[in-house]
């Protein structure tokens, strides 16, 4: 079997159980149910209202399901998984078999979906429809709709977030369709954005309004100054800040001067001078003696 045929084959198979569970449990409350393929066999999830019905007294109707699956649709090995519905007024298939119920049983068609779409509004859908579709009110058929909120008709979003069920009422005068499209309050739209409010802007106080109010107000207390941190300085700079040696007193100048030969013009000045006489007197003593 080549690929293509195999997928439309599983997909055929799949509508054929849904078909069949909806017929076998429509006073458990049927709500779906989910079919995947596992190493161990065929695994299939079964939502409902009641739970306890669908298992049965001793699980003796949930064998009686499996050993019909596995006969009429040759499934690999059937395992039947039973789980609560949680909330029937926003599951599709739920409002559908109860609206289909309720056209049964006599109501005015626009009567019952009314009551029904308020029903699942009230329950906090963010949209719903429900279309009626069959001999409503003479021998002609026709359509009626039913709208509110917000739904999705194409696109992803119609096929990811919009639950879809669907139900037929036999009546007298022929079959009624029941078609309704839910959208749960937890969906995230695409189109979806939120608006942040900027913040609170901050009023501007007037100067006069300042200087009037400062000698009303007591003094506030004057900020300790932070201490200045010493950057480190280079040894130039450290030269250059340290201060001048102090002069040396005029005694110690005239020591220095008196510890340095003295030049000979200094020498003649300070020497007494010798008269002429007494040289020549001395000379003339010598050659006496």
């Amino acid at each position: 079997m080549a690929v293509e045929k195999k997928f439309v084959q599983d997909g055929f198979t799949k509508a054929l159980v849904d078909e069949f569970l909806a017929k076998e449990l429509v006073r458990a409350g049927y709500g779906g149910m989910m079919m995947n393929r596992t190493p161990m066999g065929t695994q299939i999830t079964v939502f409902a209202e009641k739970p306890g019905m669908v298992i049965g007294k001793g699980g003796k109707l949930i064998r009686k399901i499996t050993r019909d699956l596995d006969r009429k649709f040759r499934l690999d090995n059937p395992q039947i998984d039973v789980q609560d519905v949680g909330k029937g007024d926003l599951n599709a298939q739920v409002v559908a078999n109860r609206l289909a119920s309720s056209l049964e049983h006599g109501w005015y068609f626009r009567k019952a979906g009314q009551s029904t779409l308020r029903r699942v509004m009230d329950s906090g859908a963010l949209g719903c429809e429900i279309v009626i579709s069959g001999k409503l009110t003479g021998p002609r058929s026709r359509v009626e709709k039913f709208l509110a909120g917000y739904i999705k008709h194409s696109g992803k979003p119609a096929d990811e977030i919009v639950d879809t069920g669907y139900a037929v009422a036999v009546k007298k005068l022929g079959a009624i369709g029941c078609q309704v499209r839910i959208v749960p309050p937890e969906a995230v739209l695409p189109d979806e954005f939120k608006i942040v409010a900027p913040p609170e802007a901050v009023p501007a106080v007037e100067p006069e309004a300042v200087a009037s109010a400062a000698p009303q107000a007591a003094p506030a207390a004057a900020p300790a100054p932070e201490p200045v941190k010493e950057e480190a300085k280079s040894e130039l700079d450290k030269l250059l800040e340290a201060p001048a040696p102090a002069a040396e007193p005029v005694q110690e100048a005239t020591e220095i001067a008196a510890a340095l030969p003295e030049t000979p013009s200094e020498a003649a000045k300070e020497s007494p001078a010798v008269p002429e006489s007494a040289g020549t007197d001395e000379a003339k003593s010598e050659p006496e003696q």
